[in-house]
């Protein structure tokens, strides 16, 4: 059940871009401008800030655990197996929801009319794609990420040589809460850099290929956020922006130059596909070590004989995410999503501050935790109710296994399947179980 290492640097990046410059930057504008108005980009600051936190601490934990996995790894080697377990929960639950909110923007763009089909389609589509192998699909990735890049320069070339001018700066009363909840949005667009971190067992070298990775693609992402945020605040200004439902086709049509709406839209789902491809890589990895470990069903921790990937994982995620596509509203899918991929990032925070280290690593660990924890609070009721909700069946499903395993006894295939000898999954030599480790400062 071992995975093959395959990609480098820059494979790693694109899967980071792929995933983060999907429909979120597309779609997420309009929605944060009615939240924050003027204020859209101190917004995006704040979500940038926060993203920046988790990317840190993800970073550090990676390079220190290499596995697939990601935050569930982490939380269950520096929190205790049930926070590791709560992390994989969320993060599968929340980012199933979201591969289903991204095939339904792709099919909304591409297919109007006919979009819970070409949702469907779509799906099985990336899951075969997947199944054929990770760099596969990175090659893939690599097509996406420069049409998509391609769109969003053109967006931000149109608009800013339009005849339209608002000013940047910020108009209207300062609402705190209408900031923190543009910033919420905005962060769901932010969020696909785990995608790296969960290929921690098909990154070569990921001590150091990882963070790098994560760094750049999330740096990156800002700058052309920024550039596409304040290309539509200077062109629409923040009331038009907010009642747009195609802010960039609005942008560009505004701008003088029409004729780029059919490109808009191409790149629109051009971006959607890329996020789900990414997407449904990073929660196909999670699903898989789970498995590995017992909390989900062992079957689904087998791997292709031939192209080395977890087919089984990948399938079992692919057939929940056609479903959900083809019953789910767009809405409610990307606020459940948020509330879950939130939560991850907090634990993901609060393992990385178990680490030995500097205060100001420190201190990135605490504002990243309650970043975390005060932007989910902004998203909508109904939102952080259903991820209640879901996070108390989780959890009492992890009591029961856990309740069957210690009735069944360590023999007994019921029981947490212990680690290879040799097995990347081991605990590292040089770290102690109380998380202090030789030479920490």
């Amino acid at each position: 059940m071992t995975l093959v290492r395959r990609l480098g640097t820059t494979d790693a990046v694109l899967v980071g871009l792929g995933a983060m410059l999907g429909a979120g930057v597309f779609a997420a504008l309009a929605p944060a401008a009615r939240a924050a108005g003027g204020w859209l980009l101190a917004g995006l600051a704040v979500a940038a800030v926060v993203a920046g936190c988790n990317a840190m601490s993800s970073a550090r934990l990676a390079a220190l655990y290499p596995e697939s996995g990601g935050t569930y790894v982490y939380g269950r080697r520096r929190l205790g197996p049930f926070w590791g377990y709560l992390a994989g929960w969320a993060f599968v639950v929340g980012k199933t929801a979201s591969c289903a909110a991204m095939a339904l923007t792709f099919a909304s763009y591409a297919f109007p009319g006919w979009e819970r089909p070409a949702a469907v389609a779509a799906v099985a589509a990336l899951t075969a794609l997947n199944w054929r192998g990770v760099h596969k699909s990175a090659l893939a990735t690599r097509v996406i990420v420069a049409v998509v890049l391609a769109v969003l320069a053109a967006v931000v070339v149109a608009g800013l040589s339009g005849p339209t001018r608002f000013d940047l700066a910020p108009t209207g009363p300062f609402h705190l809460s209408g900031v923190l909840q543009a910033a919420g949005l905005l962060f769901f667009a932010f969020a696909g850099y785990a995608r790296i971190a969960t290929l921690g067992e098909e990154v070569r070298d990921p001590a150091r290929t990882i963070p790098r990775a994560i760094g750049v693609a999330l740096g990156g992402t800002l700058v052309v956020y920024a550039l596409v945020a304040a290309t539509a605040l200077t062109v629409l200004g923040p009331d038009r922006l907010a009642a747009e439902t195609a802010p960039l086709a609005a942008t560009v049509t505004a701008a003088g130059a029409g004729w780029l709406v059919p490109v808009v839209r191409v790149g629109a789902a051009v971006a959607a596909l890329g996020s789900l491809l990414a997407l449904i890589l990073g929660v196909s990895r999670t699903t898989f070590a789970m498995a590995r470990d017992r909390h989900l069903p062992g079957f689904l921790a087998a791997t292709h004989p031939r192209f080395h990937v977890p087919h089984r994982a990948e399938a079992a995620v692919g057939l929940v995410v056609a479903v959900l596509a083809a019953t789910v509203d767009l809405r409610g899918a990307i606020g459940f999503s948020s509330f879950g991929v939130l939560l991850y990032y907090a634990v993901a925070n609060a393992a990385a501050l178990t680490l030995p280290g500097r205060s100001r690593t420190r201190v990135v660990g605490v504002l990243g935790f309650v970043g975390c924890l005060v932007l989910a609070a902004t998203l909508p009721r109904a939102s952080v109710f259903a991820g209640l909700v879901v996070l108390g069946i989780g959890a009492a499903l992890y009591l029961v296994t856990r309740s069957r395993a210690a009735d069944a006894g360590p023999g007994s295939p019921a029981a947490p399947a212990a680690p290879a000898a040799g097995s990347r999954a081991q605990q590292p030599p040089d770290e102690r179980p109380d998380g202090d480790q030789p030479g920490g400062q």
